[in-house]
């Protein structure tokens, strides 16, 4: 396993962090705690849930397991939730407000059985709390020792920037990270999102690295998958996304080319797209959603995996969301540039 640090802070965490939303739900307790035992033998460190994940069970698995392990086991443990969704059936049970960030803060931490954690995300942008009232919140936390960093988590460009710009006017602590969805076939956000962060020195934590599944191998043209898959075993879980992207010529191109480089290799597809994505710029760690400890088995074999630039080069191409349209490129932006520069 390799380390790299939570964004500009001095901790440093894994390259690969283990997630924890199947916790409580698709993964029972004894699956949970095989997990996380394997995934600390493993090297890995940074372990993340959220109060949300299977209604607050997964946050309770994780206390049962650091209550059911010797101190010196998770003591490398750097442990991360969020807050921000519902949790209560109150107007303020929901938020981003001061009120309702430290009755959940306070609620994870029961739930953990912790007296604080290293990472403290907000799940998601709140419109109707302004961002001085959330980030004194925060700040607070950091001062009271509930929290030692905060981090963003589903934010866009514009947001990340204003988050980062009002803790600097108000000399506040900056996030220190923000977990987006980023995998070969969510590449959006690197228009405006990662410059954001590269700009601002946040570290960024994928979420959904394999694309639920589809960067697996899991899923072939013309046959709807049967068994063995979140969508075969339950046609509700997954539908939406094979619906939308079955029929898309590039999902299939980006599996044929993540295919080539794993037969290559003698590596698993997933692998190849976790290494991908891990080194992508900003990226601190990659977060792993497994259901069984064998699917973790093999993701963790990611770990310390680089591909080479040409094979990098091939999945770039094949990933490509080729954006053709003003402002991010195409033959408008050439040509708007060349008008403004006088045709230089």
């Amino acid at each position: 396993m390799e380390y790299r640090t939570l964004g500009q802070s001095g901790c440093s965490v894994s390259t690969l962090a283990l997630g924890t939303m199947t916790f409580g739900s698709e993964t029972d307790q004894e699956g949970s705690f095989a997990q996380l035992d394997a995934f600390l033998a493993a090297g890995g460190t940074l372990v993340d849930t959220a109060d949300v994940y299977s209604g607050g069970i997964s946050e309770e698995i994780i206390g049962r397991w650091f209550a059911d392990r010797p101190a010196d086991v998770t003591e490398s443990v750097v442990l991360a939730t969020k807050g921000r969704f519902p949790t209560q059936a109150e107007p303020n049970g929901v938020g981003l407000s001061r009120r309702h960030l430290t009755s959940a803060l306070d609620a994870s931490l029961r739930r953990l059985g912790r007296d604080s954690v290293d990472l403290y995300q907000v799940h998601a942008w709140d419109p109707h709390t302004p961002v001085a009232e959330t980030l004194d919140t925060l700040d607070g936390f950091i001062r009271s020792g509930k929290i030692r960093y905060y981090g963003l988590s589903n934010f866009t460009g514009w947001q990340v920037q204003k988050t980062v710009a009002t803790a600097d006017a108000r000399l506040l602590a900056r996030p220190a990270t923000l977990q987006p969805q980023y995998n070969l076939l969510v590449r959006e956000i690197e228009w405006e999102i990662v410059p954001s962060c590269l700009d601002a020195g946040l570290g960024l934590l994928p979420w959904s690295p394999l694309g639920g599944g589809w960067l697996t191998g899991k899923y072939q043209r013309d046959q709807r998958p049967e068994g063995a898959t979140r969508l075969g075993e339950n046609p509700d879980r997954g539908v939406e996304s094979y619906n939308r992207r079955s029929p898309q010529q590039r999902t299939w191109d980006v599996i044929d080319a993540v295919q080539k480089v794993a037969d290559a290799r003698g590596t698993s597809m997933a692998q190849i797209a976790l290494s991908w994505v891990t080194d992508r710029p900003a990226v601190t760690s990659t977060i792993l959603g497994a259901r069984t400890t064998e699917q973790l088995a093999d993701n963790l074999g990611a770990a310390g995996l680089h591909l080479t630039a040409e094979e990098t080069a091939a999945l770039d191409a094949a990933s490509d969301p080729a954006p053709a349209d003003y402002p991010y490129g195409g033959p408008g932006v050439e040509q708007r540039s060349r008008n403004i520069t006088g045709g230089r």
